[in-house]
């Protein structure tokens, strides 16, 4: 919960006992512990009002680049990272 609070500016309350809901932007995302299944990693298209800024932050956060910002043939500018519990993040500004 605290990589998602330092780079991407989460907002949201820890509960230890229950399923975690944390605001990204306008978006929520559920995170929870790990109990009677095993952790597994997530890939998620994450769009923020800066793609370059954000990237920043998650690696400052503790993230691992995947790829740098790059502006794509769709559209977007987009980079992609990779938090410590092996979830990747592409990040993304139309």
């Amino acid at each position: 919960m605290s990589f998602l609070v330092v780079a991407f500016d989460a907002r949201g309350e820890y509960s230890g006992e229950r399923p975690t809901v944390l605001e990204l932007g306008d978006s929520r995302i559920m995170i929870s512990e790990t109990g009677p299944r095993p952790a597994i990693p997530a890939f998620l298209y994450f769009y923020v009002d800066d793609a370059d800024a954000a990237y920043a932050r998650a690696i400052a956060a503790g993230a691992t680049s995947l790829e740098a910002p790059v502006d794509t043939p769709y559209g977007d500018r987009r980079a992609m990272v990779e938090d410590r519990w092996h979830n990747v993040w592409q990040l993304a500004t139309r």
